[in-house]
């Protein structure tokens, strides 16, 4: 199973990250956007960023500018028809990604691999959607995608071998380390990291300790490179909070329970560094 073309649905944050890591090693991409407006700003963000790794040092001209000859945009879900692998990367509602693998299955030729970039939902039923679940499985990549070498390759109950294989030896085309994990809510990374970062704020629920305590603590006790308030401002509330809600519908857990604090600051809008506060306060820069 050879890959040259690359399809990616959705080219926000994950999905431009996507497309320009894939371009960079080679491979051929076109992505879809909901309008002419969206492909546009995804064409910007993807020039921008590599502009950005020119006047780094990081990239030469030249290869920027082969890179951006590599991707191009679309409105139309219909053009990914000569792709050999799509990688999805919209936004984290089970039924639309249902919906749309449904979709590209019909579209595809039948070699088509189909991935999802999802981090929580379930992939098991977008390969149920098509008619191709031996050739449907996760890629799951971490933001910011050009920097994070971590890729978990997410296999379900219908993946097949030569896919799954595929699918590895892609991931490490592209720069990245390939992690094999089952289809199951969160995978290995969320499933432990989710519930470490609800147990902190739990802790300052508690009043053990201040927010800068508790990060400075984890920082430099465990060496990580940040705290977990300073990671939930990053992530944003509402999506740790989305995804703690995944677990425990489907694990049925207390420790998967978002905690009252963070239910408490998403209704009120404070998710983070996106909107300028959450547990910490942010300004424009």
């Amino acid at each position: 199973m050879t890959i040259t073309n690359v399809g990616v649905v959705g080219c926000g944050l994950m999905g431009s990250g996507i497309a320009q890591v894939a371009a960079q090693a080679g491979f051929q991409v076109l992505f879809v956007e909901a309008n002419d407006e969206l492909v546009k700003r995804g064409l910007g963000r993807l020039h921008e960023t590599l502009e950005g790794l020119v006047s780094k040092g990081k990239l030469d001209a030249r290869a920027k500018d082969t890179t951006l000859a590599r991707i191009a945009g679309t409105t139309r879900l219909e053009d990914l028809k000569s792709s050999d692998l799509v990688v999805e990367a919209m936004t984290e509602n089970q039924p639309l990604k249902n919906e749309t693998f449904a979709k590209l299955d019909r579209i595809c030729p039948p070699s088509t691999i189909l991935a999802s970039n999802t981090s929580s939902c379930n992939v098991t039923a977008m390969a149920a959607a098509t008619g191709r679940p031996g050739l449907v499985l996760g890629l799951h990549f971490f933001n910011p995608v050009p920097l994070m070498k971590l890729v978990e390759v997410v296999r379900t109950i219908l993946t097949d071998d030569p896919v799954v294989q595929t699918a590895v030896e892609w991931v490490r085309a592209v720069g990245k380390t390939p992690v094999l994990t089952k289809d199951s809510t969160a995978f290995i990374v969320n499933r432990l990291l989710v519930p470490y970062l609800l147990d902190a704020i739990r802790v300052y629920e508690t009043g053990l300790a201040s927010l800068e305590d508790i990060d400075a603590a984890m920082k430099l006790g465990c060496g990580y490179p940040m705290g977990p308030f300073t990671l939930l401002d990053l992530v944003g509330l509402d999506t740790a909070m989305y995804v703690a809600e995944v677990m425990f519908e489907e694990f049925r857990e207390p420790r998967y329970a978002p905690p009252p604090l963070l239910k408490r600051m998403v209704m009120a809008g404070q998710l983070g560094r996106k909107t300028g506060k959450g547990f910490y306060r942010y300004t424009a820069t």
